[in-house]
């Protein structure tokens, strides 16, 4: 129908934007919107909410990965189309949620997940990842698409999670664990505010082409992509260039985005970083930051062994020693940092203290308060 200016919103079509989500709700849950009164976690991997109207959804979680085919994606969507009437959900970390409104339909749903395997005979669709235990990492794109890592991403993640596949499918720790990866320190990941954080650190300062410098890249923009002002124009062999002071760089990989001619991942300069005891969550205590526990970890594809094993460490000190619901960074500040690094057996160094502390005398964090 044409345009009614008497009526603008009339038949309205537009592209701006995404559908409402509710459109993609399956009817037991759109029904019972904002009526849900508690859930269950029956098993690990499987969920039970109930309304106040008495209905109830049952959930299956199983394992997925941020980087999938289409092959697998249409697998997902046929398990969808036959158990859920074509609803499925991706939760944050990459798990996939199958939903059904019936118990009756619950067992056949899991059956059919659990006898689904690759070639090689593993689970296609792992069930785990709720209460106090392990869910997915969380990660950013790494070698495959982003251009400044300094680390792998899928690579990291599959081989931490191979490690820890039985934890993800168990509950036996204190309290919920979240780990994390960013590829390089713009942290498109929630390296910040992570149980573990998995880094990718660059350590040297940006190479230059200066042949091609020039030709490939508007000076101006690299210039003041610097967030340290680290780089200013420079003439090299006669052509327009840029230098980079080395002591202010900060290896975050800017100028690089804005000029190709700037790369700085380096085989032995880039790495890994560790950080441990970051949350969001306000209960027992307040939120708080990642702090670095393992400064650097050489890159070491294809199962990156040294990374791996600090995570176990930590992970498992942490499962030894917390009390029931105390969080990693919990059980870190409760024993203190001293006992920390001994229980986890990681060299402490002075460049670990934590002396960046914002402004933590007046700013609120959390919406705990005190009378």
């Amino acid at each position: 129908m044409g345009y009614d200016p008497k009526d603008p919103l009339k038949d309205r079509i537009t592209d701006i934007g995404p559908k409402d989500y509710k459109e993609f709700l399956p009817s037991v849950i759109k029904e019972n919107y904002g009526k849900w009164l508690y859930h269950e976690i029956l098993e690990p991997g499987v969920l039970m909410h109930v309304s106040e109207t008495g209905a109830k959804v049952y959930t299956v979680r199983v394992g997925g990965c941020r980087l999938m085919s289409v092959t697998h994606i249409r697998e997902i969507c046929e398990i969808s189309d036959k158990h859920c009437d074509g609803y499925l959900r991706f939760t944050t970390r990459n798990n996939v949620e199958f939903m059904v409104d019936d118990e009756a339909k619950l067992k056949p749903l899991m059956d059919d997940l659990e006898g689904r395997e690759f070639a090689g005979g593993s689970k296609k669709f792992p069930r785990g990842g709720t209460g106090a235990g392990l869910t997915n990492i969380v990660h950013t794109q790494g070698w495959i698409h982003c251009h400044t890592p300094a680390i792998d991403a899928s690579g990291v993640v599959k081989a931490v999670m191979d490690e820890l596949y039985d934890d993800f499918q168990d509950m036996r720790f204190p309290a919920q664990v979240r780990i994390s990866l960013a590829c390089c320190l713009n942290m498109c990941g929630a390296v910040h505010c992570s149980d573990i954080a998995i880094l990718g650190i660059h350590r040297m300062p940006p190479m230059l082409d200066h042949e091609h410098l020039d030709n490939m890249c508007e000076i101006p923009l690299a210039i003041a992509a610097c967030p340290t002002g680290a780089i200013k124009p420079a003439t090299v062999n006669g052509k327009k260039s840029v230098a980079v002071k080395n002591e202010k760089c900060m290896f975050c990989g800017n100028c690089y985005t804005m000029c190709p001619s700037m790369p700085l991942a380096d085989e032995e300069g880039s790495g890994v970083a560790l950080l441990v005891g970051g949350k969001i969550s306000n209960r027992i205590s307040q939120p708080k930051f990642s702090k670095v526990v393992v400064p650097f970890i050489p890159n070491e594809p294809p199962r990156w062994p040294s990374t791996v094993e600090a995570i176990k460490k930590i992970l498992y000190a942490y499962v030894d020693d917390a009390k029931k619901y105390e969080r990693l960074g919990d059980w870190a500040e409760r024993i203190g940092w001293e006992r920390f690094f001994e229980k986890t057996e990681l060299p402490f160094t002075g460049h670990l203290i934590d002396d960046y502390r914002f402004a933590y005398t007046t700013w609120r964090q959390s919406t705990q308060f005190k009378f």
